[in-house]
């Protein structure tokens, strides 16, 4: 049967199946011709692919890093393969309604098959931000925090509260209220509202767009409030410092006034080199009080000064027991009624009012005291209703107490009182400091401050992330 051959009408050509190629009608040459017809088949199938790329179920998971970078500019992201989870405009509205509340909480919604192993400790490493990070995975939800910013058992019951809710918008905005009104700890990073460092000509694109976000959602209004809570902030902490440094100054001054009152001299008859050492010491701890109280900025900074302090007192005791020559001292707490009372001497049973019987360091003069049923010589500092014990004069006293005192007696010291009530609270460490034993430990870190890698990744594990048959933690 003979082959047959096409003519291609109004093309002048025609194929031939013997050549297998167009012959001779307009002597256009055939392999342009194909190329022509090919390459609109490719560009065609090169979009069909990448659509087809897009498509939910069937993206390559977005670089954690990326998502890090969009949480530091604005404290919702949403990635594109679920944007059917929440649309811009309640992203927008969510975000709007963190950074006026001026809180370092981060909320990620993801599509379903987004890696989850060790979701949050990499996605904290990645963002390098302390704070309350909340990821909706799909239909899936779970939290952690940095332990400063919430409590772990906080962070679980606020899990708890909303994991069965199945809208997204609902329970990202349901557990976002909740955080808010309880006690997150912090304040907003600065990288929603300033610059991150990039270089953008001066301006600060990812600020930009968190700006335009609260702008659009509640308008100049909403971003003026978070002006106005970060200044007044700002401003609590100035005032506790100020407070702080009229009664550190008082507690420098006595420390001199004892080294001025000290009857040795390095030279003198008996004295040895161990004598020596502890003046100098003593006297070293004295200048070092100077000098950080001289650099002091921030609250939680007092510590390191009251520490000094007590350093020196101590090496006073030595010094004094070893020319008097008695047993050399253990090292004690000082007086709890009052630090510049010196070293304790024992411990003694105390109530205070409204609390219950604890066993707190006293010295000599204050056991005495108590012994014969009269109140001791208690530390009183000035607040807005007169004279108060330091424990029950606001919450500005605890990095103070915290040098006396180290970590790891001052919470049994204070339970009961009103500073010891504060520092309870996980918001004290972000306001105040913390590494206070029992209180809190947030690494010297507030929420919203940049940390970078340094952080518990305990705070963040637990159960692998997203494990445990479909609860992402699998237990706190």
């Amino acid at each position: 049967m003979g082959r047959r051959q096409w003519d291609l009408t109004g093309t002048g050509l025609r194929f031939s199946p013997d050549s297998g190629s167009f012959e001779d009608m307009k002597a256009v040459p055939v392999r342009p011709l194909v190329r022509l017809l090919l390459v609109p088949l490719v560009a065609t199938l090169a979009v069909l692919a990448m659509l087809t790329a897009a498509a939910p179920g069937a993206h390559a998971a977005t670089d954690l890093s990326k998502i890090a970078e969009a949480l530091r500019a604005s404290p919702v992201y949403v990635d594109p393969a679920a944007s059917d989870l929440l649309s811009s405009s309640d992203a927008d509205a969510l975000a709007a309604r963190i950074e006026e509340a001026d809180k370092p909480v981060f909320v990620a919604v993801l599509p379903a098959d987004h890696p989850s192993a060790n979701l949050f400790t990499n996605l904290r490493t990645e963002t390098g931000i302390t704070g309350l990070y909340a990821v909706r995975l799909g239909d899936r939800f779970d939290a952690r925090a940095d332990g400063g910013v919430l409590s772990r058992p906080a962070v679980r019951n606020l899990v708890t509260a909303v994991r069965s809710e199945g809208d997204t918008k609902a329970q990202l905005n349901d557990f976002v209220d909740a955080a808010l009104r309880g006690t997150v700890g912090g304040s907003a990073p600065a990288t929603w509202s300033g610059s991150d460092g990039g270089d953008d000509g001066g301006v600060n694109t990812g600020a930009l767009i968190a700006v335009g976000a609260v702008l659009a959602a509640g308008g100049g209004g909403a971003y003026a409030l978070v002006r106005r809570n970060r200044a007044r902030h700002e401003a609590e902490r100035r005032a506790a410092l100020a407070k702080l440094t009229v009664v550190v100054d008082e507690d420098i001054t006595a420390f001199g006034e004892e080294l001025d009152r000290l009857d040795f001299h390095p030279a003198e008859s008996g004295a040895d080199d161990a004598m020596r050492a502890d003046y100098e010491r003593a006297l070293d701890a004295y200048e070092k009080a100077k000098s950080l109280m001289a650099a002091t900025r921030r609250p939680e900074e007092v510590r390191a000064v009251t520490q000094a302090l007590e350093d020196g007192r101590f090496s006073l005791t030595r010094l004094a027991a070893r020319r008097e020559g008695r047993p050399l001292p253990d090292r004690r707490g000082p007086c709890f009624f009052d630090p510049r009372h010196g070293p304790s001497v024992a411990d003694a049973t105390w109530r205070p009012t409204g609390g219950s019987p604890r066993e707190v360091p006293v010295c000599a003069a204050d056991r005495a005291r108590l012994a014969d049923g009269h109140d001791p010589a208690v530390r009183e500092v000035e607040t807005a209703s007169g004279p108060r014990p330091y424990w029950d004069a606001g919450p500005a006293y605890g990095p103070w107490a915290g040098g006396y005192f180290g970590g790891g007696i001052l919470p049994g010291l204070l339970v009961g009182t009103m500073l010891g009530g504060m520092m309870a609270t996980p918001s004290y460490a972000a306001d105040y400091g913390g590494g206070y034993g029992d209180f809190r430990d947030p690494g010297g870190y507030e929420g919203g401050d940049t940390s970078g890698a340094d952080f518990d990744p305990g705070d963040f594990g637990g159960g692998g992330d997203f494990g445990g048959g479909g609860d992402f933690g699998g237990g706190f």
